[in-house]
């Protein structure tokens, strides 16, 4: 698919974002690990700020980086932005306001993935596009679109509650839209992307399903319980 700007054009939005912002990114990156170091300590009631954070990722990577920068060279960029507020109004609502998301490392696969993906999202993504040619200011650093959506992916692993499909749609179609820059403009970091949001939408689907299931049985067990007072 043919993209309309060129390569040097979409590095020059990197660029003014990066010098626009700063230190932004610095914050974002404090408030990344801070969300990580709340589901390492597992406290049952972080889920509403986690929650809040994506919300906060992903309304400042729609309205900033793809309405106030992208905008200037891809119009489509307009499309990109609301896509990206509304999955921020998504995580507010449901996460923060209704508090339906809670958070906890658990050291299965679920966990080690979405740690990886956290890892590849703040260190491997800039390190791999710094080798690749792409340096500061001239490069995608956390609050743009796909680490941003790489972590999202990697916390969301991490969720010890089924989630709603509505939650992964948008993060999963970015995923794909993603690969354009992979492939058309030798982005090879955002292969990461592709990889975090196929992988992580089926492992987040199977791990609901199977905490649908050990919930239903604790509750079959529950109501034996209750019926005849005794397993």
């Amino acid at each position: 698919m043919k993209l309309p700007f060129t390569f040097e054009q979409f590095l020059s939005v990197f660029s003014d974002y990066n010098l626009s912002v700063f230190p932004m990114q610095i914050v974002l990156n404090v408030l990344a690990v801070g969300a990580v170091v709340l589901i390492l300590a597992n406290k049952g009631t972080s889920g509403k700020m986690i929650s809040s954070f994506l919300a906060f990722l992903w309304l400042w990577t729609g309205l900033v980086y793809h309405i106030l920068f992208f905008t200037e060279i891809n119009k489509a960029a307009f499309g990109f932005g609301s896509l990206f507020i509304i999955q921020a109004l998504l995580f507010f609502l449901y996460g923060t306001v209704k508090g339906k998301l809670q958070f906890s490392y658990r050291n299965d696969v679920y966990g080690i993935t979405g740690f990886i993906f956290i890892i590849y999202a703040l260190i491997l993504y800039p390190v791999l596009g710094y080798f690749s040619g792409h340096i500061y200011p001239n490069a995608p650093t956390f609050g743009a679109p796909c680490p941003a959506v790489i972590f999202t992916f990697g916390i969301l692993l991490m969720a010890t509650n089924k989630m709603p499909w509505y939650l992964l749609v948008i993060p999963l179609l970015w995923s794909l839209i993603g690969l354009s820059a992979a492939v058309n403009l030798h982005i090879y970091e955002d292969f990461g992307l592709v990889i975090a949001g196929v992988i992580g939408t089926v492992m987040i689907i199977i791990k609901g399903k199977r905490s649908l299931k050990e919930n239903t049985g604790k509750a079959e067990i529950l109501q034996s319980v209750k019926n005849d007072g005794s397993l």
